[in-house]
């Protein structure tokens, strides 16, 4: 009987030494993204580089198809609240024929280095940007910036510099970094996978391979939207080698008892569940401001993650239809009160250039049924049910939580996921674009998030 109570005791502490050990981290994942069969050879890691190009076949091809366009008339008075008003939408088709300017854009794609890489099979596209100067005794660090839908790495051009050069820009140079934003594949210039389940945490493993392969060893992460999820699985995959994880948005899909207690009593005793008065005023009337606005804003998703190659096929073929498909987003999760005007507030906060060629990276690479496939790989088997939604991330965490993110997440509830939150900031702007729109409040607080981890030395590599 004693030895089968020592045996059994062994055999307890041995799962907590080592198995549950185990189970904190989440697995790498190998895939063959390619067309057929993966080769015997090894592939080729070379890293090329890459120009974006515009040619006047496909200037004349979106000229034909903008001529031809057909409108609806809107309801009276309806403005964006039965999505993009078609009033506006001839402006912006307007402005696109007769001012818009892609050559120009392409130059301005073009002033930072851009790079394509073969990972798993498939064509990996990146920017890559260094400091043009460093303080003396310092070195950069490395930082590995993720977009998600419907934008593309063209979302970070503004932040780049701020990030890359801060003194010039009236920011501390404390810390100064060498960003590097890929396109999620599927997205923009990075070959789409030719098969099925290419999902965050393949996204994540290929990211992973590609800073490896950059020579990466120790580095940031930083993301939104599905750079989100991109980044914490990553973080969940090499939290030995991922120093730090900043996210303007956050997201918990597996609650409690107590967080689900806390939408029904939260309000009235916000202490009980640590809420603070912003969370308050963000979250409630909690039928209002959350059940009902994401039922309001996610019927993309729903198609998206059921049957993406439908809608797909008609975006892909018109790019009117994209770009009213995708001005919306821009409108809504930018300010949700745009909706009640009628060019959707769109050149409140961005210029129809920055708009055009966001949507026209979309166009050109024919990348836009891909890109919307990521939500049917990613929820198509429920949510909560994917190994990486029950395990925590224990790396140091910076959020900043914009005051017109789609869904706020108080920190009280990210902390059940992100274990090691060392920031979370309110901020006094900005929706779910937040380095589009809002550079330098995005840009201050990952310099703050990582000149915390670094002073604290809250990051050491274990051995």
């Amino acid at each position: 009987m004693l030895l089968e109570v020592f045996l059994l005791l062994g055999s307890v502490i041995i799962y907590f030494l080592f198995y549950k050990k185990k189970e904190e981290t989440l697995p790498f994942k190998e895939g063959w993204w390619g067309k057929g069969q993966k080769p015997d050879a090894e592939e080729d890691t070379t890293i090329r580089p890459f120009k974006v190009e515009a040619t006047e076949e496909e200037l004349s091809d979106l000229y034909r198809r903008l001529d031809q366009a057909r409108f609806t008339e809107p309801l009276e008075d309806s403005c964006f609240h039965y999505g993009t008003n078609s009033v506006y939408l001839k402006k912006v088709v307007s402005y696109w024929k007769n001012q818009f300017n892609w050559k120009k854009q392409v130059e301005i794609l073009n002033k930072y280095p851009q790079f394509k890489t073969k990972i798993q099979g498939i064509d990996i596209h990146f920017v890559h940007v260094k400091p043009p100067r460093l303080p003396e005794g310092q070195s950069a660090k490395p930082l590995l910036m993720v977009h998600g839908w419907p934008g593309s790495f063209y979302e970070f051009y503004k932040i780049i510099p701020l990030l890359t050069d801060p003194a010039s820009h009236g920011l501390s140079d404390e810390h100064v970094f060498e960003v590097i934003c890929p396109s999620i594949p599927g997205y923009g210039f990075s070959e789409a996978p030719h098969k099925k389940d290419f999902n965050s945490v393949s996204a994540a493993s290929v990211f992973y391979e590609l800073m490896l392969r950059l020579g990466f060893n120790e580095f940031y992460t930083q993301g939104g939207d599905w750079g989100w999820l991109i980044c914490t699985n990553l973080a969940q995959i090499a939290p030995n080698h991922v120093k730090g994880l900043h996210l303007n948005l956050a997201s918990v899909s597996n609650m409690g008892f107590t967080q689900l207690l806390s939408i029904l009593l939260g309000r009235y005793l916000p202490g009980l569940f640590g809420f603070q008065d912003e969370d308050v005023r963000r979250m409630f009337p909690f039928l209002k401001k959350g059940v009902y606005k994401i039922l309001m804003e996610s019927g993309y998703a729903h198609i998206q993650a059921t049957k993406p190659d439908t809608v797909g096929c008609g975006l892909n073929d018109s790019p009117v239809g994209l770009a009213a498909y995708i001005l919306e987003k821009f409108s809504t999760w930018t300010d949700p009160e745009f909706c009640s005007l009628e060019d959707g507030g769109l050149e409140r906060k961005f210029n129809l250039d920055d708009l055009l060629t966001n949507i026209m990276i979309y166009w050109v690479s024919g990348c836009i049924v891909s890109s919307m496939r990521f939500y049917k790989e990613n929820l198509q088997k429920g949510i909560g049910t994917q190994k990486h939604e029950r395990l925590t991330v224990q790396v140091p965490t910076g959020i900043a939580s914009f005051p017109n993110e789609i869904m706020h997440t108080p920190q009280a509830w990210a902390q059940k996921k992100y274990t090691n939150i060392v920031s979370f900031h309110f901020m006094t702007r900005g929706g779910h674009f937040a380095a589009l729109e809002e550079p330098e409040l995005l840009a201050e607080d990952i310099l703050q998030f990582v000149g915390k981890v670094e002073k604290e030395q809250l990051w050491r590599k274990k051995e």
